[in-house]
């Protein structure tokens, strides 16, 4: 138990340290991605509902939004690799 509190307590530290700029862009084009999915399911709401529910299109845009801004979160946990000499 004391060991994975550890590892938390180590991986909550990664959080504010820089993110490599891969995993930014990653992060940044899972948002922008799921912007789009969620803006044009928002846009064509009409048409999609000939051939889904109400409630499916709704949860589609609610998961994609909750998908993208929860990736865009989870890079910021990658730290960069950085020598002790800097």
């Amino acid at each position: 138990m004391l060991h994975n509190m550890k590892k938390f307590k180590g991986l909550i530290c990664h959080y504010w340290k820089p993110t490599p700029k891969k995993w930014r862009k990653f992060g940044d084009g899972l948002l922008a991605a799921s912007s789009v999915i969620a803006i044009g399911g928002l846009w064509q709401f009409d048409n999609l509902k000939e051939v889904f529910t109400t409630s499916e299109i709704k949860g589609l845009i609610v998961t994609s939004i909750i998908l993208g801004v929860l990736g865009k979160f989870l890079t910021n946990f990658f730290k960069e690799e950085t020598s002790e000499n800097n």
